[in-house]
Parts: structure tokens; sequence; C-alpha cells
């Protein structure tokens, strides 16, 4: 069974071409394929060999959704494949489970050219059904920007393709994919994936040793002057390393250092911020720098976002759980006496760093809290990760580097493609919040900083598992599996008996709640999220008192 990461990227040998039509993925495909000595395939060629008519008549009689099932079919076979370069469709790149695919089995690489030089190749072509319109140009610009942001998500390997001839534009192609082999072989080295929000997409890197690699964030610092927002168990470790990396290059930097635990995540912390950036006068062009775990990160980027009607902001975050979780995808805020996360904003930060190096000095139970949203990601849209996490999770708890900067970069790379296709929650990010309903309901109600984050989704995540298994959605098997692999990482798997009516009350105020209904993040199946709001009073009941003690 294929692993998938860069352990499995290496050992398949797949590459995969993605890219607007034009783009040049058939011949770029065909030559590099001979250079390299793998073998050539087209999806689209397959997908005309199997059914014995052209693309253009599939989309004439069965659509272009029926076309799109019968080209993710085709692709996410051919991936199982060694050693192949695979042009795909330009149009492949919009199904999730083909992108997860390519991902998973491929180093992806795109062919990125202007619409302008797209359009002088395919302006004469009668084969692309998308263009047969009365406006083809308009519609090529159509297509550009929607898929653009998709394939920069997906790449591992960005290629411009310019005026330059197929043979320099392979040559610098295998450049760039022999220093990728090489980070794949080297444990610890940086990696770095994309947001795609179009003109708000930013990078994460991640790698050890990166708050000594300063030079990654002063193209973010502009007017050479930051402010550094850190909290008491954080600043004595890094901040002087940090701060003295910003000061040699230039930068003036300032400190703003809160008290540490959840209970500080408030409007009198908030407070704090703005009082010293006001003191400071400090500009709008000056960023804030988040250095420490979630909290900090969150009342960061709502100051940022506040601050002078919006900053920019930079997150450095120094816990497993906000590497994987919290530092991405711009979600901020602080917390109420009513409920948590319920004051806030979607405010993207500019840069992500996730140094694994920090990760050495967390607490055991910190570094634990944070593998229960690392596993949620295996739960609610990866079955492939939630398998190897299953095999390595005593590595992950051993602190081994590599399986570290993997699970950080596969719980990145699925979290950044739900960012990408829903930035403010209205649809599929929502899934992201499996065990929050229930979790959340558990730190408000024993009090904030009595469970981590991480614990109170953990026994969350149970509830929620339990609950799927009562609607006929899982059964006893799946159950027990996602219970064995959570007690595995040393997390809790039994809520607070808070009692059915104090856990519905506080439920009630979840962020989620629609027309006075609960809506729940449950499981259809491992590796398949859905969310509802059609739970049976009763069922919610036996779950709140047989997953409690």
């Amino acid at each position: 069974m294929k692993t998938g990461g860069h352990q499995n990227k290496r050992d398949s040998g797949n590459i995969v071409l993605v890219g607007m039509m034009g783009a040049g993925k058939t011949t770029v495909g065909k030559l590099l394929a001979k250079q390299l000595g793998k073998k050539f395939i087209d999806s689209d060629e397959e997908i005309q060999r199997r059914t014995g008519v052209t693309i253009p008549h599939i989309f004439d009689v069965e659509g272009e959704a029926g076309f799109r099932v019968r080209e993710s079919g085709v692709i996410q076979e051919l991936l199982e494949n060694d050693n192949i370069v695979l042009a795909t469709g330009g149009g492949a790149i919009l199904s999730s489970q083909n992108r997860a695919a390519m991902k998973q089995h491929g180093v992806v690489v795109y062919l990125k050219s202007s619409v302008h030089d797209l359009w002088q190749r395919t302006r004469h072509d009668q084969n692309r059904p998308l263009l047969q319109t009365e406006n083809p140009r308009a519609k090529l610009q159509e297509l550009h920007d929607l898929r653009d942001p998709l394939y920069t998500e997906a790449a591992d390997v960005i290629m411009h393709t310019g005026k330059q001839s197929v043979q320099i534009l392979i040559e610098k192609l295998q450049q760039k994919l022999g220093g990728y082999e090489a980070m794949a072989e080297v444990g610890g080295t940086m990696q770095t994936l994309n947001v795609g929000l179009a003109e708000r997409s930013y990078p994460i890197h991640i790698g050890s040793g990166l708050l000594g690699q300063v030079e990654l964030l002063l193209p973010h610092i502009p007017r050479k002057r930051t402010v550094i927002i850190s909290n008491t168990t954080v600043a004595p470790l890094y901040l002087k390393q940090l701060s003295d990396g910003l000061v040699a290059n230039g930068v003036q930097v300032q400190s703003v250092i809160l008290p540490d635990g959840e209970q500080y995540k408030s409007g009198e912390s908030l407070n704090i911020i703005y009082d010293a950036l006001l003191t400071a006068r400090s500009e709008r062009s000056t960023p804030l720098i988040a250095l420490g775990g979630g909290v900090i990160g969150d009342i960061t980027g709502y100051a940022a976002a506040t601050y002078l009607r919006g900053v920019p902001f930079i997150q450095i975050p120094t816990t497993l759980l906000s590497q994987v979780d919290s530092s991405v995808g711009g979600k901020t805020g602080i917390n109420h006496p009513l409920g948590k996360n319920m004051i806030g904003a979607f405010y993207q930060p500019r840069v992500v760093l996730a140094d694994t190096t920090v990760l050495g000095t967390l607490p055991d139970k910190e570094l634990r809290a944070g593998i229960a949203e690392v596993i949620k990601y295996g739960l609610i849209r990866d079955l492939p990760f939630l398998e190897w996490l299953e095999t390595n999770m005593s590595k992950l708890l051993a602190r081994d580097t590599d399986a570290l900067q993997y699970a950080i970069a596969r719980s990145c790379r699925n979290k950044a493609e739900v960012v990408g296709n829903d930035e403010r929650e209205s649809g599929e990010r929502a899934l992201l919040n499996l065990g929050h309903t229930f979790g959340h309901a558990i730190e408000n109600g024993m009090g904030y900083g009595a469970w981590l984050h991480g614990e109170a989704v953990a026994a969350g995540t149970i509830m929620a598992a339990d609950l799927s298994q009562r609607l006929g959605w899982l059964n006893a098997q799946d159950v027990a599996r996602v219970r064995k692999l959570f007690e595995q990482s040393g997390l809790p798997i039994v809520s607070p008996k808070l009692g059915a009516e104090k856990y519905l009350n506080l439920m009630g105020l979840d962020k989620k709640v629609a027309d006075g209904k609960i809506r729940f993040v449950l499981l259809k199946a491992l590796g398949h999220a859905v969310m509802t709001g059609e739970v049976p009073q009763g069922l919610l009941e036996q779950t709140l008192e047989s997953c409690s003690a």
C-alpha cells in the first residue's frame, strides 16, 4: 500500500504535469519521460483509447460533469503506477480527490503560462470543447482565473513556460526536480506550501532551524519595523534569537509579552496589545509577528485585523497544534465568557514559519494536544494519512524529525486546500471542526485552561464518532479504530461528566448553530466528514451519557 508524502513521491518516481490547455503538458511530458527513462501517459488520450471516441464527443453526449467523472477514475487509476510522467487535462485539478491523489502519488509540476500565450496556442484548435463559445478568449481567461490558484496550491514545482525552447524548459525543470528529490531525501530540510487565495495567497515554510532564517521574513517587513507578540513561556526561549536576527538585518523590533494560557485570550489581553501599538505609534505598514501557540496566533491576528483597520501580520507558531491548524487559514479572535472564539475576524497572514526545532521544548502534554488536530485531517478527508498515523504514531510521540515534518506538511496541505476552496467557512471548511462542537463545550464547561484545546477536541471527536455510529454511518470497528488511535496518542477518550443539559446549553453557543439547531460535523465513513443539524435528541443524549464519566 502506498503511504503518501515525500517518501511515497520518491518511491513511486511519478511526475504529474498540471496546467491550462495549451500549456504544453503533452509536449513537455513526452520529452521529459524520454530523458528520464519513464513511461509517458496523457490522461485525455487514455480516456479516448478506453472509450473509443473523442473528448468533444464525450462532452456532447455526457456533458462536462460526465467527462469529469471518467477523468477522475482514469487519473486515480493511472497514479497507482510507478515511474510515469502523467499529463493531465486542464480541468482535472478541479476535483479535490484528483488533487489529493496527485499530491500523494507524485511530484506535481505546474506548467504556468500567460493567458495571452495560451490563447495564441489554442485559438485555432477545434478539439477544446470548453472554448467552443461566442467569446473563447474571455472563456479562457475565466478558466485561468478559476484554476490558477488550484494549480499553484497543488504544485511541488512551478515552471513558467514563457518564450523559451522546450529543451531549455526541460533542462530547467530537471534541475528543479533534482532539487525537489534532494529535499525529499534530507530529513528536516525546508518545505514550502502555498495557501491559494489569489492575490492574498501566502507561503507556509516548514522545516528545522527556520527561526534563524530571517531572510524568509524580510520581504514581509518592507519598512524595517515590526512588533513581536509573544508570551511568558515562549519569549524566554525564542524571542531573543528572532529579535537579534531581525535587528542584524536593520529591522527595528518592539515586543509585547502576554501571560500564557487560554484564559488570557481575552479582551483585556487584546487591549494590552492596542496600548503598546498606540504608545509606540505603530503604523499601518508595521507587521505584527505572532511568536507562540494558538492563543498568541489568534489574538495577534485579531489585533492585526482591527488595529488601524488592518495591518500585516506574520505567524511563527511554536506548538504542534498551532503549526498544523490555527496558524493556517486566517481565523483570528478572542474568547468571551459565554463562548470560545465568539469574537474575531477572518484575516490572513503574509507568511507562516513552522520551525520543527522549537517542538523540542514543547511539553509532552502539548505535543499530544497537537496530535489531536493531526488525526482530525485523516478522519475528515485523508484516509491514507490516517493509515500512516496508525503506523507511525510512536515516531511522532518520540519526536522523530522526519515523521513530525511529514505530519505537519500533510496536515497543512489538507488545511491549505480546504481554506483555498472555502476561506470563510461557508461550506467545506466547517468540516475542519470535527470534534470541536463537543470540545468547545468541554473547554467552556470546565473553565478555559483546565483542558488543553487538543485534549478537548480528542474527547469531542470520540463523541462525534459515537454519534456517527448511532446514526448508522460508522460501525463498531470504525469507532474502535478511532478510539485506539487517540489512546495510542495518550489523549483523553472520555469526556467530563457535565450532564446532558449543560452540554446542550454550551453547544447551543457554538458558531455553527443555525436556525436554532446545533450542527455537528460527523463521519459518514472514516476519511469522509459531513455536517448535519438533523440529529435526534435521544441519540445525542445517549452519546453524551455514554462518552462521559
